[in-house]
């Protein structure tokens, strides 16, 4: 379980990307708000780049790598869009951000449980229950 600390602080990342959109939306157009998210993205991206290539690290991509890693991009930049109109059409974040990660968690398991045929536990589908119910209850709090 060596990946639990890359889980909590990438966490810690998604809620403080959330609260900073939350502070942005409704400052600037979501056109505007996309552009400086990607602009980011692209930077660090290329900098991890070119700071491996530097240090003599192999570089490699196979065709199915570089149509998934594009997947996340488009899927991100929706994600970002999305996050900007429902903070902007004034959603609370202690409401909207929460029913947007977790339902995003349980479309996410259930593609790998249908898609990759990962296994499903009891723990898992209590766990996927819960997560339904966690969403109901903020929804209707």
């Amino acid at each position: 379980m060596n990946w639990v600390p890359y889980a909590l602080l990438t966490a810690f990342a998604l809620a403080a990307a959330d609260f900073c959109v939350k502070l942005a939306s409704g400052k600037l157009s979501n056109s505007v708000a996309l552009l400086l998210y990607g602009s980011c993205t692209f930077l660090s991206g290329l900098g991890w780049v070119l700071w491996q290539k530097l240090n003599g690290a192999p570089l490699h991509a196979q065709t199915p790598g570089v149509w998934a890693a594009l997947g996340v991009g488009v899927s991100f930049s929706i994600v970002t869009v999305g996050l900007y109109a429902t903070f902007g059409a004034g959603a609370p974040i202690s409401l909207a951000s929460p029913v947007i990660r977790l339902g995003g968690l349980l479309l996410a398991g259930v593609a790998g449980l249908v898609l990759l045929r990962e296994p499903l536990t009891w723990r898992y589908a209590m766990g996927l229950a819960l997560a339904v119910g966690g969403i109901y209850l903020i929804v209707t709090r």
